[in-house]
């Protein structure tokens, strides 16, 4: 593990909360290419700027208003159900500004965007009364496929972990589970699980740090519903730790694959994966914290490694890890105020107080 010989720098929040700002408001050219995944490049500079506390104090509610109205105006109905598309789509039947537009077979909601809409609207504090809820359930049901797994869009042939984990995600968001045949969906998972004892993307593929926390979260998203306490045995369990934990670099930060370098986004997922675990104590976080220090831009924002260019997708994952794994007040010494920050709900990736917001607001209320 890296030599903590001296306290850290300051953690540069204005600036990564700048850099955030500037990509919500137009998009650098060295982000264009995520432009078809609007929706999720909102929800890391919207979750940036909630986890490091500024996105009252920053934004004006004018301005975050927008955002949620934005935000609503990507729900759109159909025949498969409700949900929420990537971003906005030229077609001749998107001229309209009215909210729940109508797809097309060409232009159907996308099940991980659906997720990060619905944690977004959250960390905005919407009430949620626009939710089209029977049609979101509607939805999950028309996108889980014969092998359990679930696809980015109804009818598609492209499926993995990630699909799986936000159907997950949005049922426990709903406290609603009828739009997943659950045991199908586990058995789907633990054939993904490899003999290093992480999980890939698919069946037969290589474990990655990223879907290891996709299946451990999944499966701990499941026991909250059906009440079963495990779906991993104790040698399995230990085998993911052991797996996770060697993926910890001598740098600080996590590899997301065995022999790779560093990447400060795995500090997120590996670490996350852990402590769902129950595992977080074998996290060296001053190390981690030094890591994530090194990888700051000097014009804001977080690189995946430190020399890289920064980008919404690893800020928010590097800051959520901080909240999971903030450095001992004496390593950050007088810099100690900038590394503090609220504690983080692992499973569905917020703020502990954001996270309860969606539970409350989300799930259809009793009449």
């Amino acid at each position: 593990m890296t030599d903590i010989s001296s306290q850290l720098p300051r953690l540069s929040r204005a600036a990564h909360a700048a850099h955030c700002k500037r990509c919500l408001s137009g998009l650098p050219a060295s982000q264009t290419d995520v432009d078809a995944s609007r929706l999720a490049l909102g929800f890391y500079c919207i979750g940036s700027l909630d986890l490091l506390g500024l996105l009252e104090s920053q934004v004006p509610s004018g301005e975050r208003e927008d955002w949620r109205a934005w935000l609503w105006k990507q729900q759109a109905r159909g025949k498969y159900g409700s949900g929420f598309r990537p971003s906005p789509l030229m077609t001749a039947q998107r001229l309209s500004h009215e909210e729940s537009m109508e797809y097309t077979d060409y232009d159907t909601p996308h099940i991980i965007m659906t997720y990060t809409a619905l944690l977004s609207l959250g960390i905005l504090r919407d009430d949620f009364s626009k939710l089209d809820r029977p049609g979101l359930l509607k939805f999950l049901r028309s996108c889980q496929r014969a092998d359990g797994s679930f696809s980015t869009v109804p009818g598609s042939n492209e499926s993995d972990l990630r699909t799986l984990y936000c159907a997950f995600a949005i049922s426990n968001m709903l406290n609603d589970w009828s739009g997943v045949d659950i045991p199908s969906a586990i058995s789907f998972v633990a054939t993904c699980r490899t003999h290093e004892g992480g999980y890939g993307q698919s069946t037969h593929c290589e474990a990655q740090g990223g879907t290891t926390y996709i299946a451990v979260a999944s499966l701990s998203l499941a026991s909250t519903w059906t009440g079963q306490a495990e779906y991993l045995t104790n040698t399995e369990r230990d085998t993911t730790i052991r797996w996770l934990v060697q993926n910890h670099d001598k740098s600080g930060g996590f590899c997301g694959r065995t022999g790779k370098n560093a990447d400060a986004c795995y500090c997120f997922w590996c670490g996350a994966a852990l402590k769902i675990l129950g595992a977080g104590d074998l996290v060296d976080a001053d190390a981690l914290a030094s890591f994530l220090a090194r990888c700051q831009f000097k014009y804001g924002g977080i690189a995946k490694a430190p020399g890289e260019s920064s980008d919404p997708y690893h800020t928010y994952l590097s800051l959520a890890a901080l909240s999971m794994y903030p450095p001992r007040p004496e390593v950050a010494g007088a810099q100690a105020p900038s590394w503090r920050f609220e504690p983080l709900d692992p499973l569905l990736n917020a703020r502990e107080d954001t996270a309860l917001w969606v539970r409350i607001h989300v799930p259809e209320k009793a009449v």
